[in-house]
């Protein structure tokens, strides 16, 4: 009778543990989740807990204070290209000054970094070519004189019967050809520079002065001088006694990546920073962009004219450019400060809808300029996004503190 009892109770503890199970199945106890399906393992469950707790920070009232929100913004982009150069002279504004003939250098009146003015003389030589010009002059002046007086007489002789009309017509052609050597003589020594005036002096005072005078032939700055007293010149002969540069437009010349090639066009506007001015952009535009790469580099000549009408630029400075090459594009963008790159190069930004609650976001960022930074993806128009104070919230996150 005992062991007929004892299975009896046995059976009905056994349906009531079968009870319990089906039904904490059926309703899961409160505050209880669901037991995971027998394919759900452990590290699942943490890891989708980690990922659920990286994802948002919840501040109080007190540390939000130092966070500042605003709204997804929608800006213009230019769409840029950027290269490192030099600067150089603009070598369609840079004359190499010669003496038009040789001679001997008596002084030099300028020297490197000076600024002259066009007629400004550079140099002086003495020139025996001058002195031989005006040797002539002289000379054909003095047969002028000459023939005039013979040719005078032979009028008066033929008036009073004592010579021939032959005679006079022979006097009158020696004194024409005589003039006309005499005009030929000047000209010559005008050829040197000589004015009018100085022409005459020689005439007058019948002295002869072999010194040459070069003048700029335009306004500018003093580059290079390889002119001093007792040097020999020869026209065209390198180097140059002067070189003078108008500086008001200075080249910026760039080599280009091969892959960027295609989009640079002559007449494009250019803005160059030098690291001398980090304040200042000069402004220009392209001139030059070359028809070849270089086998070497696989890089690509492009040279553009920079302004400069305070002549700050010199030539050899280390300059950077910025090239727009297309119009401007609209998007979606935020503050630089919003956007914390990761330590695996993702980037992110925080979105809050009450300045309270912070849930981080991965987004697809696109050009950085002017203090904003595009975004292609990630966000949507009338999203609020931490503007001030991401790097604070990520650290926090970083530190376990998420709220």
């Amino acid at each position: 009778m005992n062991h007929v009892r004892t299975r009896g109770v046995l059976a009905i503890v056994a349906a009531a543990a079968v009870a319990a199970l089906f039904w904490t199945k059926l309703i899961p106890a409160p505050g209880l989740s669901e037991i995971p399906s027998h394919n759900q393992s452990s590290s699942t469950r943490s890891a989708q807990l980690t990922e659920s707790e990286i994802q948002s920070v919840d501040l109080s009232e007190k540390q939000a204070a130092s966070i500042k929100v605003g709204p997804v913004d929608t800006r213009d982009f230019a769409i840029l290209k950027t290269a490192i150069g030099t600067i150089d002279f603009n070598e369609n504004m840079l004359v190499q000054v010669f003496s038009q003939y040789p001679g001997k250098i008596l002084k030099a009146f300028y020297n490197v970094g000076d600024d002259v003015h066009r007629g400004d003389v550079l140099f002086s030589i003495d020139s025996p070519d001058l002195l031989q010009a005006e040797s002539t002059l002289l000379a054909a002046a003095g047969v002028l004189e000459l023939q005039k007086r013979v040719l005078a007489r032979a009028t008066g002789l033929l008036k009073a019967g004592g010579s021939a009309q032959k005679d006079v017509d022979q006097a009158t052609s020696d004194e024409q050809t005589a003039e006309g050597n005499f005009k030929s003589a000047k000209n010559a020594v005008r050829i040197f520079g000589k004015s009018d005036a100085e022409v005459e002096q020689i005439l007058t005072d019948r002295r002869i002065d072999s010194t040459l005078v070069v003048p700029s032939p335009i306004d500018g700055r003093v580059v290079t001088r390889n002119a001093a007293p007792g040097f020999l010149t020869q026209p065209g002969a390198a180097p140059a006694p002067f070189s003078i540069a108008d500086i008001s437009t200075m080249w910026m010349i760039a080599n280009v990546i091969e892959t960027d090639a295609p989009a640079y066009k002559v007449g494009q506007p250019v803005e160059v920073r030098v690291p001398a001015y980090p304040d200042r952009v000069f402004k220009g535009h392209v001139t030059t962009v070359g028809s070849i790469i270089d086998p070497n580099t696989h890089r690509q000549l492009v040279r553009s004219e920079v302004d400069d009408p305070e002549h700050l630029l010199r030539s050899g400075m280390y300059a950077s450019f910025v090239i727009h090459v297309g119009d401007p594009a609209r998007s979606l963008a935020v503050p630089a400060d919003s956007v914390v790159r990761e330590g695996d190069g993702t980037m992110t930004v925080w979105v809050s809808n009450d300045g309270r609650h912070f849930n981080k976001r991965t987004v697809q960022t696109g050009i950085r300029q002017g203090g904003w930074v595009q975004i292609l993806n990630g966000l949507q128009p009338g999203e609020t996004v931490v503007s001030e104070g991401a790097v604070y919230l990520s650290n926090k996150l970083l530190l376990g503190e998420a709220g």
